[in-house]
């Protein structure tokens, strides 16, 4: 995270990496946990959600599972390059919100002191 980003993330409170590994099909705990990264959005926290192994699935245009109404919230919503590529989704299949990364940039992420990390 940039410094930008850290006195963006101070004014309107803790920031949140939420990595969701499983699928919209998985029944109601990706469910769940992408309405909780809507909330903490909707509360004023900046919150990035990456959507990595079968969570990549979310980020489907009209995937059901939330990804899309947490991104309408404010929720960055990140897709991982390798596991989209693994499951052959196209990058235009995909909600116009989402960004793909690399594990390069999430790595940066997850090592940030400042950010709380989550993984479901």
């Amino acid at each position: 995270m940039n410094e930008e980003a850290r006195e963006d993330a101070r004014a309107g409170g803790t920031p949140h990496l939420l990595i969701e590994s499983q699928g919209p099909w998985a029944g109601g705990a990706c469910a769940g946990f992408l309405r909780d990264a809507r909330d903490l959005a909707l509360l004023g926290h900046p919150v990035q959600l990456l959507l990595i192994q079968e969570g990549v699935g979310a980020a489907v245009r009209d995937a059901d599972g939330g990804a899309q109404e947490a991104a309408r919230a404010g929720v960055e919503v990140l897709v991982d390059d390798f596991s989209l590529a693994q499951r052959g989704l196209r990058p235009s299949r995909l909600l116009p919100d989402a960004r793909i990364v690399d594990m390069a940039e999430v790595s940066t992420r997850v090592l940030d002191p400042d950010v709380r990390v989550v993984w479901h």
